[in-house]
């Protein structure tokens, strides 16, 4: 089992809660529009070898192993019983995925391991130290020329949505939360190495703005 470190939160912040966690973000992310759209982004390819870092109860996995079955697909995450339950649902339509139990700080992987790498509202679990460090896992883990693709949560700057963020950062805590209302995501991951970052598109949820983004590993 995997060593979490202090102030390890599950996905809703408290482990009764996991086994909502799929009807959670049903109803307030817009999970059914996000999603598809960030693995079209990806554009996975035959052969590829795909990370979904962070992977939750793997419905972006499942996505993304849906979209091309020639891939392998690889999710991982620190929470076992999240994973228990990821791993449940791929069981259920008998989709080939591997689920790793891993921290994004340490990915168990070997450099150049993946062709793509994709995660879905996880940086906002993370502070500060540890979104630079999962980034710099995450460049590391791609080969040279290939794409990170994920997608967070970002404050709307409607008045009534930012009230309504509030409500996210007393979930998901102030201190995770601050770089997404800063807009500082795209600087974590120039930081960490990676070229071309952009925001592609956004989605407007009941609580915030979900934002996809796209980054690129060059040579050094």
């Amino acid at each position: 089992m995997t060593d979490r470190p202090a102030g390890f939160r599950p996905a809703l912040a408290h482990h009764v809660l996991t086994p909502l966690y799929d009807r959670v973000v049903v109803l307030t992310t817009r999970e059914q529009a996000f999603k598809p759209a960030l693995v079209a982004q990806a554009s996975i390819q035959h052969g590829h070898d795909v990370s979904d870092a962070g992977c939750g109860t793997g419905t972006l996995a499942l996505l993304a192993a849906t979209a091309c079955p020639q891939a392998r697909v690889t999710g991982v995450d620190a929470d076992p019983a999240i994973l228990s339950l990821a791993r449940r649902k791929a069981a259920s339509v008998a989709a080939p995925i591997r689920f790793d139990e891993g921290l994004s700080t340490d990915l168990p992987y070997g450099d150049g391991s993946f062709d793509r790498v994709v995660s879905s509202v996880f940086f906002r679990h993370l502070a500060h130290a540890d979104k630079l460090k999962t980034a710099r896992q995450m460049h590391r883990v791609l080969r040279v020329g290939v794409q990170l693709h994920f997608a967070d949560r970002e404050r709307s700057r409607r008045p009534i949505s930012r009230t309504a963020f509030f409500a996210v950062q007393l979930l998901d805590g102030f201190e995770t939360t601050r770089d997404a209302v800063a807009g500082h995501l795209p600087s974590v991951l120039a930081q960490a190495g990676f070229a071309q970052v952009a925001e592609t598109r956004q989605f407007v949820a009941i609580f915030h703005i979900l934002s996809l983004y796209s980054a690129i590993k060059v040579a050094p």
